[in-house]
């Protein structure tokens, strides 16, 4: 890490320093075994694994030089949760917002964190990588925190695979794989980190040195490809003070669930005595799987030790998994009302075989197809309003104008739903939209005075959300399900915010090394999705699709129908003729 400046925050008494922070993350191959079980290829950052944590004071500029060594892939950087105000291109949503950077190039991304606290995480958002290896905390310390604690420490929980990405997903994407079966970890990992270095070990060789009667603050990031976690320490309670980078008010729990993709922060106050250790559990929920193998261990544990030599207690013998918060119930400590929406997307999530036999995924029966021209130089080149300009998975906001995302999963399992570039006020959620029970359905309330707010939440089968903003962040956002293999099988779309805006400003212009970088991989920067000037949906050159199956005669139906009507006949007159010449013989 190297600080190339310290600026005074001008005109604001403070006594904080804010800083320019540069990294620079070398992303490579490398060799690991987190897990003690399997060896295998992961994506390392300076030849390191796990790639290291960053942190940050609120203020601070973090920049990120990331160069792709990887040699025969491209690559790109995500800061999950990070708003990047007037620096969509930023955000590392391949063909969203930049072209991904190239084998042997640098690109560099420039954080701002003025108006941001809390717990965050990067990762890859390029060709699964993540799943490979390639995430690590992000977090952003507030000069002026709301609770008080003695020292804090990060946990990082997620689940863990020993073959790689690409092959795990073209057993997924496949069909022989009809009923789109996810493809269930092999293992799961508990490490932790404390001031920006990593704590030796990993799950049960990983452990949080306590001092009796300390508090510290405990941040826990699911960095899962699909895993939801249950999480608890025995004999401590857990109080939620924080999630996704949103300060609440004090919420005491016995056990939390935690999605993909989300993190918390939870107080927890060491006990007095040091006669035990006491375990810390993250219990993988058996519920995202379409089965258990034998060999996964679903219970993962670490522990909190106290004295070395002391012995570890042993815990409750079972778990009330229902003793939990769910978020829409958390309060934030800052309040931020938010009113009627002035724009509604709609987007209905479904899951079926589509037209290549392949199981996917999809918004409003559209699977996502990366455009061709990253949505944010469409957005620039032109200014276009038809969300038509930008494929046929996006929308166009208004500038300035409350949104509404009425998500609904229509699919038999939960769904982490993520958005880049905004946080969202949880204004309705549902566990059935179909129920005329409103203690699982409840009303839709035109105004929410205190609203709890993240970036991305789980939506449970048969239920929905809606999900408000205010459209005050020029830019191309993407919107996804955070389970890896859902995102890739097509369950995304695009916002598309204030084009407009956009194009007729230069504080939005994409730097240099975008158009560089789309240049030496033939990349266009300007049209439409397919690269195409003169209509909005010409997407010719663009492979769409694959697209839902059509019910009823159609052209390969009848094909194959016809096929086997006529080896049938073929058939028949071949038995007739046998039939008959054997006869003619008797």
């Amino acid at each position: 890490m190297k600080l190339l400046s310290t600026l005074l925050a001008s005109g604001v008494a403070s006594s904080a320093v804010a800083a320019v922070v540069e990294r620079w993350w070398n992303i490579t191959y490398g060799q690991a075994n987190p897990d003690g079980l399997f060896e295998r290829r992961v994506i390392t950052v300076n030849g390191t694994w796990p790639p290291p944590p960053i942190e940050v004071n609120q203020g601070d500029t973090s920049v990120l030089h990331v160069t792709n060594g990887l040699g025969d892939v491209v690559t790109a950087i995500h800061h999950h949760g990070m708003f990047l105000r007037g620096h969509s291109y930023m955000d590392g949503a391949v063909g969203v917002a930049q072209c991904p950077i190239p084998p042997g190039d640098t690109f560099d991304y420039t954080i701002s964190t003025d108006v941001q606290i809390g717990t965050y995480w990067v990762h890859g958002h390029a060709l699964g990588q993540y799943v490979d290896g390639l995430r690590a905390p992000f977090i952003i310390h507030n000069s002026n925190e709301t609770y008080k604690y003695d020292a804090e420490f990060t946990i990082i929980i997620g689940d863990w695979y020993h073959d790689q990405h690409p092959v795990l997903l073209n057993q997924f994407l496949n069909i022989a794989n009809p009923t789109g079966a996810e493809p269930v970890p092999d293992s799961g990992l508990i490490y932790f980190t404390q001031n920006g270095q990593y704590l030796p070990g990993f799950n049960e060789n990983a452990t949080l040195p306590f001092v009796p009667g300390k508090t510290y603050r405990l941040r826990v990031i699911n960095t899962s490809a699909l895993s939801m976690f249950w999480f608890w320490i025995d004999g401590h309670q857990l109080r939620i003070i924080e999630a996704d980078g949103v300060d609440t008010q004090e919420t005491p729990v016995d056990i939390q669930s935690i999605s993909v993709a989300q993190r918390y922060s939870f107080l927890v106050t060491a006990r007095n005595d040091t006669t035990s250790n006491w375990l810390i559990h993250a219990n993988m929920d058996p519920a995202m799987f379409d089965s258990v193998p034998d060999s996964l261990n679903l219970n993962l544990t670490s522990s909190i030790t106290y004295t070395t030599s002391a012995p570890m207690q042993e815990g409750p013998a079972s778990v009330d998994y229902t003793n939990t918060v769910d978020d829409y119930a958390l309060v934030p400590v800052l309040a931020q009302p938010i009113g009627t929406a002035n724009q509604t997307v709609t987007l209905n999530a479904f899951f079926d075989t589509y037209s290549d036999g392949q199981n996917h995924a999809s918004f409003e029966n559209i699977t996502f197809n990366t455009p061709l021209v990253p949505s944010f130089l469409s957005a620039t080149s032109s200014g276009s309003t038809d969300p038509a300009y930008y494929g046929p998975s996006a929308s166009v906001l208004n500038y300035n104008q409350v949104i509404e995302l009425l998500v609904v999963n229509w699919d038999v399992g939960l769904h982490p739903f993520h958005l880049h570039g905004h946080k969202f006020a949880i204004v309705w959620k549902s566990f059935d939209v179909t129920s005329p029970d409103t203690s699982i359905n409840p009303p839709v309330p035109e105004y929410a005075s205190n609203p709890m707010w993240r970036d991305t939440i789980m939506i449970p089968p048969g239920g929905g959300v809606r999900l408000r903003f205010l459209a005050d962040n020029p830019g191309t956002w993407f919107f996804h399900c955070h389970i890896d293999w859902h995102l890739s099988s097509g369950l995304a779309w695009v916002l598309v915010e204030a084009p407009t805006v956009l194009a007729s400003s230069e504080t939005y212009r994409a730097p240099s090394m975008i158009y560089s970088q789309c240049a030496q991989q033939n990349i266009p920067t300007s049209g439409n999705a397919a690269g195409h000037n003169d209509s909005a949906s010409n997407y010719s050159g663009w492979k769409l699709g694959p697209y839902p199956q059509q019910l009823g005669w159609h052209s390969k139906g009848i094909g194959a129908m016809t096929g086997c009507v006529l080896s049938a006949v073929l058939g028949m007159a071949a038995v007739v003729w046998y039939g008959a010449t054997g006869i003619s013989e008797i």
